[in-house]
């Protein structure tokens, strides 16, 4: 097993503040299929097992590799963490918006301890950003969606 996947490097975003993101959330569907570029689909809660199938194999890899078709958020999340709750509806709607050119997946980092640890996940929210045909990224806490925005554009190069 990877011991804190050494590919998860910490954009330097950490402690924005987080503005005016909105407190609702929406529904997230289970452990589906990635989106392709011609379909837009809700955000996906991921397990290990499903991680390990759709994202990367982090207990037996030695390098980095992708298994999705389309740039990817993911969000480590507790569903005690009041930034986590607000940070929710801001990805469903990047999810949204984007139409298929990205894809959102969150892991309950309190449920999948060893798939959050893999990743260095120690504070909640943690997202990883992760382009095509590169390594990761990450980010600690809760950002704007116009920073998330950034990120998919400049870090992920997606365009809505």
């Amino acid at each position: 097993m990877m011991k804190n996947v050494s590919l998860f490097v910490i954009i330097g975003l950490m402690l924005i503040p987080s503005a005016v993101l909105r407190a609702e959330s929406r529904d997230n569907v289970k452990a589906g299929a990635p989106a392709t570029a011609s379909s837009s689909k809700p955000v996906i809660e991921l397990d290990e097992a499903a991680f390990i199938d759709q994202i990367f194999d982090y207990r037996t890899a030695t390098e980095w590799s992708y298994k999705g078709n389309v740039p990817a958020i993911i969000d480590f999340y507790a569903v005690w963490c009041g930034p986590c709750k607000r940070l929710a509806p801001v990805l469903a709607e990047l999810q949204d918006e984007y139409k298929g050119k990205i894809q959102v997946y969150k892991v309950d980092a309190e449920k999948n301890r060893e798939l959050a640890a893999a990743f260095g996940v120690t504070a909640y929210p943690t997202m990883l950003f992760i382009p095509m045909g590169a390594e990761p990224a990450g980010a600690r806490g809760l950002l704007p969606k116009e920073e998330l925005e950034r990120i998919v554009g400049e870090f992920l190069k997606v365009r809505k």
